[in-house]
């Protein structure tokens, strides 16, 4: 094969060649150089969402996780109560940390095939004032769907509670609006929308919240109140930062300015979304979740019904010709998942839904229907 194979995940996701070539090139990390690349990326970043009179960007080494679990160390006082709506296994996760940090966490559970909803959101604050943060997952990466942010951000501000946003996989792609929808942090990471590779993530800060953000983390390290202010001051990381990726994140940002930002990357990704479901549908495959409540980043389809299928055998077949599917993420009915994010468009998406059908022919399976 005489190409990178097309990574159809929702992250690490296939990158233009400027962004890897970015790469290239050694810096210090505390040279006036890269700290001027930082500070470059921390302001346009800030632009994505319109944020830089409300907000204040920090970035962070590692997975996106890392940042989500340092959003809740340093925005949450140990005293606090954080309220977690589950419709997936992402909204588990932010649980099971927030519960791991010593915070108390409350779950309230929704079917994964549907949206949270703001109304149970406000109901149960209604009914538990202790209640100090609302955590929410925006598009829930273990089913696709996305999940109301404006309607919860309101009922947050409503009743002055804390909202902590994590948009791992919806940053850069859906629309998100500092001026009209209040969030005290949103956390996001360099290997999803914005198409850059994995290693940082990043979480804009409420500059309302700051001040009452010291001393909350229980880590040295992902203490953002502490890397913000050192940022501020000096310029520079606290601890070693992942130069190669921060600088094809730059270069990645870069791109998708040129693209037209946030409405651009959504139309490419809504169309690759289309051309995926119409052709998977062609071949019998059934998504997961209605139309209506689609987000177009990562789509989950039924596995097929006939007994020759395996995941495993079906993914290599994929893999032989050129693409990299994921597999899937609930536990009641099998399921993979195909991501719609990258540097990617319609001819790419036609070509995975040709390696499919051809991987469905190798295994002797005459359609991808379920068996329901």
């Amino acid at each position: 094969m005489d190409r990178d194979r097309i990574l159809l995940t929702p992250g690490p996701l296939t990158t233009t060649l400027r962004t890897k070539l970015a790469m290239l090139k050694d810096w210090g990390s505390w040279d006036a150089d890269f700290n001027a690349i930082t500070a470059g990326l921390r302001t346009r970043l800030l632009d994505v969402v319109h944020g830089r009179d409300t907000h204040v960007l920090v970035p962070l080494q590692g997975s996106g996780t890392f940042s989500v679990e340092a959003a809740v160390a340093t925005l949450v006082p140990r005293s606090g109560h954080v309220l977690v709506p589950d419709n997936g296994a992402y909204c588990k996760r932010a649980a099971k940390l927030t519960q791991m940090m010593g915070r108390k966490a409350t779950v309230v559970p929704f079917a994964e095939d549907v949206p949270v909803s703001a109304d149970a959101v406000e109901k149960r604050l209604r009914a538990d004032p202790s209640v100090t943060h609302v955590l929410l997952v925006h598009c829930e990466t273990g089913t696709g769907v996305e999940n109301p942010l404006a309607e919860v951000a309101a009922v947050c501000e409503r009743h002055g509670k804390g909202l902590i946003v994590d948009a791992m996989s919806s940053f850069g792609a859906l629309p998100i609006d500092a001026r009209t929808i209040r969030f005290d942090a949103l956390v996001a990471a360099s290997g999803k929308c914005l198409e850059g590779v994995p290693g940082m993530g990043f979480v804009f800060l409420r500059r309302a919240v700051l001040d009452a953000c010291a001393g909350n983390s229980q880590s040295l390290a992902m203490d953002l109140h502490d890397q913000h202010f050192y940022m501020e001051k000096t310029g520079q990381w606290r601890f070693t930062p992942p130069t190669h990726v921060v600088a094809a994140l730059a270069e990645a940002v870069a791109q998708f300015v040129e693209e037209g930002g946030q409405p651009a990357r959504l139309r490419r990704y809504a169309d690759n979304c289309s051309t995926l479901v119409e052709g998977m549908g062609a071949l019998g495959f059934k998504p997961f979740l209605k139309p209506q409540i689609q987000a177009p980043i990562i789509v989950t389809f039924h596995a097929p019904g006939h007994a020759a299928y395996d995941f495993k055998r079906f993914y290599e077949a994929a893999k032989q010709r050129g693409f990299i599917l994921y597999p899937g993420k609930l536990t009641q009915i099998e399921t993979f998942r195909v991501g719609c994010i990258g540097a990617i468009g319609r001819n790419e998406m036609q070509q995975a839904v040709n390696a499919v059908g051809d991987a469905l022919r190798e295994m002797g399976i005459p359609s991808g229907a379920p068996a329901l």
